[in-house]
């Protein structure tokens, strides 16, 4: 036993040695300046604090923080402040070590970053938040004072992704929900465009196996084809850059499972129907920074003298940069074949940029040392701007859980618009802002008074939604305030934000007024301000709560009166409560008591309820479960547990939206579902049809359904226009396997061209 000890010890020595050693290797490969002696500082400490722990795929668990710093160093770009961060990230918060030894040993910067990667014990945001928001919360917190906790956070991520499959499932729908919910945008927000995709990639991999599989087989059956189709469309681009003179490369991106799943889903088409899976990048040496941009648009001339290109989709990413960083100019041609396939033309500096995001803009600034702290002191203006809208979403002094989450989500947009100001300024917009949105990141006063718009010299109202290219000039008025119609078209999360904190300050006005002439009331009534008597009258007016109540006074929405004082003296009369204002709540009990009979037992989560274990869904149990409006998941769906607040267990389809914020929140409260079914019950399911009008189309539908399958039609929605016709199917199925097998056969009728099922 001694013996088989000391050669698992030997050889995961070996392992972390080899480890470290690529690490130091990939720095030193690096253009930052050597620091060699702290990072192995840090890694002698880290892995002095680990020993002896493991983690649970059984290696070492010092493997995870060399593994994250080697995704910092390598595939992010970042110094020695970064690594010894990324060696440091877990020892504070899993062993005995405190933020202040980090600080006397590593210096103030280093133990700033641990500490924000440093999740809280114990809530301070509120019970509103959960653990995760709380978690996520505070790491914005730090990011915003330094943007390298966040970029570590997402390397930690990253290689937390790579490694998820010794994880139990539930702990794997939280962890690649929260992913794909927050993480997954914020990389793409910080320009770190490969690291995302990879994000996307891993969350999907995770939460619907089988449609990953699915697709990774289609690619893999497809992959000859696609590359003769790339090197027949390349081969006379090759020729006319090499004529260019250029020192060039030419890469084939094909498109990711995750990417591809998205776009089926949301186009409601089939993977053979999907054009785009193929798509070439052109990386070229410029002859000078100050040519390259030029030299783009050069070999895009070139590229329409060889293809047609599509005049709607040219994206001039190199004259207008994304918010992020990003440069390149995208075109889209039609190959010999009859396909659009969509070429990003880049510099190599463009290209490090796509790549590594933030950490490759700053190193390329004029005049910047190659020097990580340096490089961190100065912000591009769009970013600092975002960082800003960020701390205001932070500051909001009441935070829900899914309010939050869902603010900062929405600050993570992906595409984007530029608008121009009265005096020509460019501003940077995600597509779908309105003129509300333009005026409040600009300035929140303009927001705040805004009655209207020019928009390209033309009055438009608040709502308008803004378009690339429109020169914009906001129009204001001192007697103008928020409404709470506003938060209707607020579409950033600035704007949103700050609607809501002014409507919330407006109210607690309201409510404090309501309060102060409640209290008036009870004491000309002779009622002492008791907890009782505010529930009973809260109750008495249906109000949510007792801020609501005093809400409603104040609003005078609830006239205080004689039924009010009628109310409190029968509740207060002697006896068993049978009298006075108890009356008219008993046949309100009684009939709410019976309605429940009425209802299935709900199983009850208990206290020591091991979540680790799937739940199995079966005929004789199905009923103790709650099935939300959101999602109608049906046996054979993927799905997940939700234990709700009153410890009861919601089924959620795992691609619902509501399940999507639900792990990206409550991770702790999932649960694996499986279905245990046997074709006993019967469920609903909704089919959507679409195709080319003729005559007796829907009778030849009806009759496989009916007839050729023996599945029950519960209603049918069919419209036509122009010869196209589009419609809806309700059915009775078993389950998920119904569901195939009658799409299967429905696709082989004439005319009909798209079938996909609504969730």
């Amino acid at each position: 036993m001694d013996d088989e000890m000391m050669r698992r010890d030997a050889a995961d020595d070996k392992m972390i040695t080899e480890a470290y050693d690529r690490l130091i290797d990939s720095y030193m490969h690096s253009c930052h300046r050597k620091k060699v002696d702290i990072i192995a500082k840090a890694y002698n400490f880290a892995r002095q604090a680990h020993k002896g722990v493991r983690r649970l795929s059984g290696e070492p668990y010092i493997m995870h923080p060399i593994a994250v710093a080697q995704i910092v160093s390598e595939e992010i770009g970042l110094g020695s402040t970064s690594i010894c961060s990324a060696l440091l990230h877990d020892v504070v918060e899993d062993t005995e070590y405190t933020v202040e030894d980090i600080e006397n040993m590593f210096g103030p910067k280093v133990a700033q970053i641990v500490d924000g990667l440093t999740k809280i014990s114990g809530g301070i945001f509120g019970e509103q938040a959960s653990a995760q928001a709380e978690n996520f919360k505070k790491l914005l917190l730090t990011m915003s004072e330094d943007i390298r906790v966040i970029l570590i956070k997402i390397a930690d991520r990253l290689h937390n992704m790579r490694t998820l499959e010794s994880q139990p499932a539930n702990k794997q729908y939280k962890i690649a929900g929260e992913t794909l919910y927050l993480y997954a945008p914020l990389a793409h927000r910080l320009g770190l465009y490969r690291i995302k995709s990879e994000l996307e990639n891993l969350s999907f991999r995770f939460e619907h196996p089988e449609e990953y599989a699915a697709i990774q087989r289609r690619l893999e059956e497809t992959k000859i084809s696609r590359q003769e189709s790339f090197d027949q469309f390349t081969k006379p681009i090759e020729k006319a850059l090499e004529d260019m003179g250029l020192k060039y490369q030419i890469k084939q991106r094909v498109k990711t499972p995750y990417s591809i799943w998205s776009k089926m889903q949301n186009k409601h088409v089939t993977f053979d129907e999907i054009y785009d899976i193929l798509a070439a990048r052109i990386i070229f040496t410029p002859s000078s920074r100050e040519a390259e941009a030029n030299e783009c648009f050069d070999i895009y001339v070139a590229l329409t003298k060889i293809y047609r290109s599509h005049p709607d989709r040219i994206r001039d990413w190199v004259n207008h940069p994304k918010a992020n960083g990003y440069q390149a100019l995208h075109v889209t041609l039609m190959s010999k074949q009859g396909h659009w396939i969509e070429v990003q033309i880049r510099s190599e500096r463009m290209n490090e940029i796509a790549e590594q995001g933030l950490a490759a803009h700053w190193k390329y600034k004029e005049g910047m040392e190659s020097h990580e702290d340096m490089e961190f002191q100065e912000d591009d203006g769009e970013l600092n701007q975002w960082l800003l809208t960020i701390k205001e979403i932070l500051d909001d002094p009441q935070p829900d859980a899914m309010d939050f989450l869902d603010a900062i989500k929405l600050n993570l947009f992906a595409s984007e618009i530029f608008v121009f100001t009265p005096k020509g300024e460019i501003k940077t917009m995600p597509t779908g802002c309105t003129v509300l949105d333009f005026a409040f990141s600009i300035h929140t006063f303009l927001g705040s008074h805004c009655i209207g718009a020019k928009v390209n010299h033309k009055l438009v109202p608040l709502s308008h939604q803004l378009n690339s290219g429109d020169q914009v000039e906001i129009l204001t008025s001192k007697s103008q305030h928020v409404q709470p119609a506003w938060i209707n078209f607020a579409h950033t999360a600035k704007a949103k934000a700050k609607v809501q904190a002014q409507l919330k300050r407006a109210q607690r006005e309201v409510q404090k007024k309501g309060e102060t002439m409640f209290m008036e009331w009870l004491a000309a009534k002779g009622f002492e301000p008791t907890q009782s008597n505010i529930d009973q009258l809260t109750s008495f007016h249906s109000c949510e709560n007792r801020d609501a109540l005093f809400l409603a006074i104040g609003d005078k929405k609830v006239i205080l009166g004689e039924k009010d004082e009628d109310e409190l003296k029968g509740k207060n009369k002697k006896g068993d409560g049978a009298g006075g204002g108890w009356r008219k709540y008993v046949p309100f009990v009684k009939a709410k008591k019976q309605e429940e009979e009425k209802q299935p037992e709900l199983f009850i989560v208990p206290e020591k309820f091991n979540r680790k274990k799937p739940i199995f869904i079966n005929e004789e149990n199905i009923t103790q479960y709650i099935f939300p409006e959101c999602c109608h998941p049906i046996p054979g769906d993927d799905a997940l547990g939700y234990i709700d607040k009153q410890n009861r267990i919601e089924i959620h389809n795992r691609k619902c939206p509501v399940a999507n914020k639900l792990k990206a929140n409550y991770g702790n409260r999932l649960l694996d579902v499986k279905w245990d079914m046997h074709k006993l019950l019967f469920f609903n399911a909704t089919i959507r049809l679409g195709g080319i009008d003729r005559r007796g189309m829907i009778n030849d539908v009806t009759l496989i359904i009916s007839n050729q399958l023996s599945v029950d039609i519960r209603g049918l929605a069919f419209t036509t226009k122009d010869g196209i016709f589009e419609g809806t199917i309700d059915l009775r199925v078993h389950d998920r396997e119904d569901v195939k097998a009658i799409m299967d056969k429905l696709k082989k009728v004439d005319g009909l061209k798209e079938i996909s099922q609504i969730m």
